[in-house]
């Protein structure tokens, strides 16, 4: 049973990285939507970013904020996505203060990372840092027919760009009716560029966002991974729907890991998770 610890007035991440009621182990992660726009318009986004989605930015200061607490509540990994973080200008310092603290990781299409771009992120030094690029195909047609024409040509070029940066790249693949049967192509394209495979995640399509198909999730059916946007805290980055939501602020953030405690315990009892709002 995880139960929280108590250090001076803040609550900690237990010590214990199990579940209740001995389910499959899992790490705490924290997941912080830094923006909503991209200057793409994937067809299946859980976020249902785009050129035309509201940016729904944090500031510098409120990452700061947060990843300071997460470090002092005994998080494991901090994970930055969006939209397309690299719009944003703070984004490097936003990576730059997090990874001198703790592991971190940028999801990102990679399209934007040349030029400036790239320079001010090699100004990052910290070994701490991954850059996780999407990649869903091993050839531009499986890839290109989600997120758009000519898109996995860009996104090759980023990889290797980043590759001779001497950047630690981690590369995510989402299983669509497109590339379902081809995932062997995706392993070998990115075994020959020198990727191995535990730098390779592969993830089902989720019924999300825009997303017209995929697999059902919620709570009950996934591990949590705190995540963070404008309108507060919830349960797992899939999903920032009301139905995910486990606090409408953002700070502190130890509630929103008693929350996510409470709820934890609920499901080892056999209960349906379920947060609501007073």
């Amino acid at each position: 049973m995880l139960e929280p610890t108590q250090t001076s007035d803040r609550t900690r991440i237990p010590e214990t990285d199990r579940l209740p009621g001995g389910a499959p182990d899992f790490q705490w992660k924290l997941w912080i939507y830094t923006n909503y726009d991209c200057h793409l318009h994937c067809t299946y986004c859980l976020a249902e970013s785009s050129p035309q989605a509201p940016r729904r930015a944090l500031s510098l200061e409120t990452v700061q904020k947060l990843v300071d607490e997460a470090v002092s509540l005994g998080f494991t990994e901090i994970f930055f996505t969006g939209g397309e973080p690299f719009i944003l200008d703070e984004i490097y310092a936003m990576l730059g203060y997090s990874s001198q603290r703790v592991k971190t990781t940028v999801l990102t299409s990679g399209a934007l990372l040349k030029g400036k771009r790239l320079e001010h992120l090699q100004t990052i030094t910290s070994s701490n840092l991954t850059v996780q690029v999407s990649l869903d195909g091993g050839r531009p047609g499986p890839h290109d027919a989600y997120r758009g024409q000519g898109t996995w040509a860009q996104t090759i070029a980023a990889i290797q760009r980043l590759q001779a940066g001497g950047f630690h790249v981690r590369l995510s693949t989402t299983i669509t009716p497109a590339n379902a049967d081809a995932l062997d192509e995706i392993c070998r394209l990115h075994l020959s560029m020198g990727i191995p495979e535990e730098d390779h995640l592969i993830r089902p399509l989720a019924r999300r966002g825009a997303a017209a198909e995929g697999i059902s999730v919620s709570m009950a059916n996934t591990n949590p991974e705190i995540t963070i946007n404008q309108d507060g805290a919830f349960w797992h980055p899939i999903s920032t729907d009301a139905d995910m939501q486990v606090t409408r602020s953002i700070f502190p953030l130890a509630d929103a890991v008693r929350c996510v405690l409470e709820q934890l315990q609920i499901i080892a009892d056999g209960g349906e998770p379920r947060i609501t709002f007073t």
